[in-house]
């Protein structure tokens, strides 16, 4: 991205479609007011659908051990941990 096309905001109101044109096709455009940057224009991008709590619900299975660690598992890395030290 370069540096943005900056115009008053007169010409802003006044030349409207085409700063929209060339704002979706990829041109920053910061408009401004009493010489100081006011605004930008950016092209619409469709809000992201809200999430729904238990969209998935009967879709996905997690077993009950989950979140249990094979005691093989820890004894290799207590093994590594003393090795270190």
């Amino acid at each position: 991205m370069g540096t943005p096309t900056i115009v008053n905001m007169h010409e802003a109101k006044t030349k409207l479609s085409e700063l929209g044109r060339r704002v979706w096709e990829g041109e920053e455009i910061v408009i401004a007011r009493a010489r100081e940057p006011n605004l930008d224009l950016l092209p619409h991008r469709p809000r992201r659908q809200d999430r729904t709590p238990g969209r998935w619900a009967q879709r996905i299975w997690i077993a009950d051990d989950f979140d249990e660690t094979d005691p093989e598992t820890v004894a290799a890395f207590e093994r590594a941990h003393e090795d270190r030290e």
